[in-house]
């Protein structure tokens, strides 16, 4: 299966630096001496240039090298059976989050148990990625995972020169963070290109560390803007075609006037190796919030809704006589949050943020996460097909939240059939008993049905439903029977509608389905 990859300290780190460069062919011009040194820019050629070099003799001094050294715990199996480790670059072939290089012995003997009772002992690591100078004062770019559980930081320039650095600030939820070296200077840098954004078939220019290779250009094109990336719901991602390998997180990707565009940061393989022409960058409007912020402040801060959510499409628009198919469904409500203290219920459909319209559970997502945690905020919601206006105070987002993977609810015991069972579309069902309902540990589970057994053919099977899943409510509506079940299916059909939406218990989980209706 094809899989998104991060590179760089073993993910591809998304560039943030921005450029300006001379026109093709036009002399450059000296760097400023007396005055206060400015941001490197480029003026583009009037086409397709016959050539990147001046722009990247311009803006290749604001990039850098980034070596991390760390301290990670390693069994000793690991070590001994892992003959490769501690060699310069390999940890660029590692995953992330199981990169390790070579070590000592803490001196403890068998040093502390990992799991399965494992001996450990701790190693020191070295990964390898980019960033580039954002200020002259010496702020540099780059990707949180470049640089985590980081014990020592040296940036190297382009003219070889090695600096040690210190973290300023880092985002986990974005992987951006900001460095700074300790040495006082005045540092050539470059910009974002926060105020226009780069379109499908504009060149870019990507520089950095691929590979522990050091610097190195490479170009293409904008094959594509506003991906989406698992676990990247803070951000908009960049696509482009310039090759971006392992050691290219936290470099900039440029536009023609030096500006940076993004930040690198993922590549797509189906291998886990190198580039395949399918690359990643944050965008530059976020990344330039985010450094400033954490320049600032050394920590991002996010609001708080404390609500499960999905994204509005056309079936639930059509079942629910909606105008429009955009805005975010609230799925679940968080236990003791604010969503909760405010009022905001299950199935409410939130379309606009202090009358910012919502477009996706994304835009939600980044929406409330730009809200300061203690402030009191609009949100324009449409329950049972009206619309009104909730209030709430959004919280201080919890840091570890996302952190982890959400997990998959294990599939439900099937119950067994008994009195009361009823089937309606292919499913068999009956109403929940308290113990059931007591299991789902949802915040409201005292109604609804639970699925006896399905058939994998019918209107419920097809929606993947299983044994053991509870029906909560249809079209807002909370099942207390079967027959309320059967209703809402003769009620939807005599309409002309094809869909009904049933809010599904799974566990802690909830999710809202559409279920189409076919005519009996």
């Amino acid at each position: 299966m094809k899989i998104v990859k991060s590179v760089g300290a073993g993910r591809i780190a998304v560039s943030a630096g921005l450029l300006a460069v001379l026109a093709s062919g036009a002399a450059l011009a000296p760097l400023a001496t007396a005055q206060a040194p400015r941001p490197i820019a480029v003026a583009p050629p009037g086409g397709a240039p016959m050539s990147f070099a001046d722009l990247i003799d311009r803006v290749s001094p604001a990039v850098v090298s980034v070596v991390v050294t760390t301290e990670v715990k390693v069994s000793r199996l690991e070590r001994q059976f892992n003959p490769f480790r501690g060699l310069p670059g390999f940890d660029e072939y590692e995953d992330r989050f199981g990169r390790q290089g070579e070590g000592e012995d803490n001196g403890e003997g068998e040093g502390e148990r990992g799991e399965g009772g494992t001996p450990e002992t701790d190693q020191e690591g070295r990964s390898l990625g980019s960033g580039f100078f954002i200020s002259s004062s010496g702020y540099i770019a780059t990707n949180n995972h470049v640089v985590e559980n980081a014990r020592e930081v040296v940036v190297t320039l382009k003219d070889g020169t090695e600096l040690e650095a210190e973290i300023v600030g880092t985002d986990e939820q974005t992987d951006l963070a900001v460095l700074k070296v300790k040495k006082a200077g005045a540092y050539p840098y470059v910009e974002f290109a926060s105020k226009a954004k780069p379109r499908v078939g504009d060149w870019v220019v990507a520089l950095g560390n691929p590979f522990g290779l050091g610097g190195t250009a490479t170009a293409g094109i904008v094959s594509a803007d506003g991906r989406e990336l698992t676990g990247g719901n803070y951000n908009n991602f960049i696509q482009v075609d310039a090759p971006i390998n392992r050691g290219n997180s936290g470099g900039p990707t440029f536009n023609l006037q030096g500006q940076v565009i993004g930040v690198n940061t993922a590549i797509f393989s189906d291998t886990g190796g190198g580039s395949v022409g399918i690359g990643f960058a944050i965008e530059a409007g976020a990344a330039q919030i985010i450094t400033d912020t954490l320049i600032k402040d050394g920590k991002v801060v996010r609001g708080w809704l404390g609500v499960e959510i999905q994204s509005l499409d056309q079936r639930f628009a059509d079942a629910w006589d909606l105008k429009s198919s955009n805005g975010a469904i609230v799925s679940r409500i968080t236990k003791g949050g604010p969503a909760e203290a405010s009022g905001l219920k299950r199935e409410d459909i939130i379309i606009a943020v202090n009358d910012n319209a919502v477009k996706n559970h994304r835009d939600l997502t980044q929406q409330v996460g730009g809200l300061i945690a203690g402030s009191r905020n609009s949100f324009k919601v449409i329950r049972q097909g009206k619309e009104q206006t909730i209030w709430v105070v959004v919280k201080e987002r919890d840091p570890s939240l996302g952190r982890e993977p959400i997990p998959v609810s294990a599939e439900p015991d099937a119950p067994k059939p008994g009195a009361g069972d009823v089937k309606v579309l292919g499913a068999t069902v009956r109403p929940l008993s308290p113990t059931e309902a007591a299991g789902l540990e949802l915040a409201a589970p005292s109604t609804g049905l639970i699925v006896v057994a399905v058939d994998r053919k019918s209107p419920l099977g097809e929606a993947l439903l299983s044994p053991g899943d509870a029906l909560l409510s249809v079209n807002s509506k909370p099942l207390k029977s079967a027959k309320d079940l059967e209703d809402a299916v003769a009620a939807a059909r005599r309409d002309g509608k094809e869909n009904i939406v049933i809010a599904v218990g799974r566990g802690e989980r909830t999710t809202l389905l559409p279920v189409e209706i076919k005519p009996e």
